[in-house]
């Protein structure tokens, strides 16, 4: 019976009467039916006759999350589907932290990467040492555009806006239970006038329901203004997925800043390195190197590898990876006294990350195993290390999220500049990532 089905279907599509896009809604709640017979109508308008092109692409839900996956996804995650491609998933950790010891998932395929980085958070951990971080702020952005006859009707307007964020507040609160509007920033360009609003938004990432209540603000607003024109609901001021100097100076999403302090012996027994040769190579790679690259927010060795493996494990949007990895890294040597008066040389690492978009619900983390890998994340390992005096890991889910994510960058930047400090990169690379 499911072999005349898909033959009906496959005709059915053939004939232009049944579109691609349509065939989970025809086929419910025979999911897999829909599936295969997408995979089998582009095969077929492909003409290969000996290969099947999905042949390596897994279908099964049983691999992906249960029997349910399909329907999970259907109208939520993915559009034409055709099947998932597993990614190897991998832990880093512990990560030592102010508030306990964190184990952090992170989906890749390059080898080295979480070798690398568990490396830097070892040596932490051999310097007695642990992670603070803290979120400074908490505001995703949504930038509308709006157009008025005359330059003086956008100034009434601009003005007006300046004076009346309450209300704008009042209306954006009525399309959300979660969400609040912290403030409004604008700026005209000839008669338009671009407005960039700056949200909470709790648990969630935030963009649809930040997107979903400026909507409904502009409308109202269009009322009241009867000359105003809506451009866009999204006019780029935002910015969402670009790396834009906005971004990297005001924040979007979670801003992020973690430091650690480590001994001379550990970076020397564990980076195979010294303090002074750290901070020489990051003076020259991250900060004269990337200023004549002309870098914006790449002041750092390889952010983007440690955000994309955790975003990718834990159900976040990748496409963020480009603002969210935004990072300025610092080495610096410090002296303190201890106990027998001794000078001490040690080494401050520290990591600023303007950007980081993440949340724990929404999205990519209602998959189970994203949910699942985002739970161990979240589950800190508090135990003896829950004696340490330092800024807690407090505040929402996604902020907890957000300070782990850079705290875990720090241990791969860490590492890799240890790496090419002592000339061990590439010996690494080849060990680890070619057979």
């Amino acid at each position: 019976m499911k072999i005349l089905r898909q033959k009906k279907l496959l005709d059915n599509i053939q004939k232009n009467t049944l579109s691609l896009y349509q065939l989970e809604k025809v086929c419910a709640p025979d999911y897999d039916l829909a599936i295969r017979t997408r995979r089998a109508h582009i095969t077929r308008t492909m003409q290969t006759k000996h290969c099947d092109p999905f042949a390596q692409v897994p279908l099964s839900a049983q691999w992906a999350g249960g029997e349910n996956f399909w329907e999970s996804i259907h109208g939520s995650n993915c559009e034409n589907v055709v099947g998932f491609v597993p990614l190897p998933v991998g832990v880093v950790g512990p990560v030592p932290m102010a508030g306990g010891d964190v184990w952090v998932p992170m989906a890749t395929t390059e080898g080295a990467l979480i070798a690398s980085t568990n490396r830097g958070a070892s040596a932490i951990r051999a310097s007695k040492g642990f992670i603070e971080a803290v979120v400074t702020k908490d505001s995703m952005t949504r930038a509308p555009i709006v157009g008025f006859p005359s330059f003086r009707d956008a100034i009434r307007f601009k003005r007006w806006c300046a004076t009346n964020l309450r209300i704008l507040q009042v209306l954006f609160e009525e399309t959300t239970n979660h969400g609040k509007l912290q403030a409004v920033d604008t700026v005209i360009v000839g008669a338009n006038v671009f407005m960039r609003f700056q949200c909470a938004t709790g648990e969630a990432m935030g963009m649809n329901m930040v997107t979903k209540g400026v909507d409904y603000i502009l409308h109202a607003l269009a009322k009241r203004f009867p000359k105003m024109r809506i451009r866009t609901v999204s006019g780029n001021y935002c910015s969402d997925k670009k790396l834009t100097a906005v971004n990297w100076i005001n924040g979007r999403g979670k801003t992020v800043c973690a430091s650690v302090e480590i001994d001379s012996r550990a970076v020397q027994k564990v980076l195979k390195t010294d303090i002074h040769s750290l901070i020489d190579l990051h003076t020259h790679k991250n900060l004269v190197g990337s200023a004549l690259a002309g870098a914006l927010g790449g002041y750092n060795a390889h952010a983007a590898n440690i955000v994309a493996g955790v975003f990718l494990a834990t159900g976040q949007d990748a496409a963020q990876v480009v603002e969210s990895s935004a990072c300025l890294t610092h080495f610096e040597a410090v002296h303190t006294t201890c106990r027998k008066k001794k000078q001490a040389e040690r080494l401050r690492v520290s990591v600023t990350m303007p950007c980081v978009e993440v949340g724990t619900i929404g999205g990519g983390t209602r998959l189970r195993p994203q949910h699942a890998l985002l739970n161990l994340l979240l589950t800190t390992q508090r135990g003896r290390r829950s004696r340490r005096k330092g800024l807690p890991i407090d505040g929402t889910r996604a902020q907890v999220l957000a300070k782990t994510i850079a705290a875990t960058v720090l241990c791969g930047e860490l590492s890799l500049l240890a790496a090419q400090a002592a000339g061990h990169l590439t010996q690494a690379h080849m060990r680890l990532n070619r057979k």
